[in-house]
């Protein structure tokens, strides 16, 4: 079984939020808790890796 991990972290890179999901579960799926529960982003780095 494989796993995603997901983190958000602040303008200093510093993490604040993490989530470990299932691999096969959507990028969109796991991170959208993340963004939502956070204030307003200046901007979004992704890898699509």
């Amino acid at each position: 079984m494989n796993t995603k991990l997901f983190a958000v972290a602040d303008a200093k890179g510093r993490p604040i939020g993490f989530l470990m999901s299932a691999g096969q579960v959507s990028d969109y799926t796991g991170a959208a808790p993340l963004i939502g529960s956070r204030t307003k982003a200046g901007w979004l780095l992704g890898d699509r890796g």
